[in-house]
């Protein structure tokens, strides 16, 4: 296990897991979202690649829509 902070608040998930489980396991869709990995935006083409490592720093922020 590693621990990481999401949006703030430290979460243990297992080692080597990517950006794209994190997600899907926190329920959210990976395609409405945009990641922050330790201050740098992260491509969402490379959501299956890139592996969470310990003390990572993660921002999620959702797409909101209207009119």
């Amino acid at each position: 296990m590693i621990t990481i902070v999401v949006n703030g608040d430290e979460k243990n998930i297992e080692d080597q897991a990517t950006i794209s489980k994190l997600l899907v396991d926190i329920g959210i869709e990976p395609t409405k979202v945009a990641v922050e990995r330790n201050r740098f935006i992260v491509p969402k083409s490379t959501y299956d690649e890139v592996a969470l490592e310990n003390g990572d720093e993660l921002e999620i922020v959702h797409f909101i829509g209207g009119g």
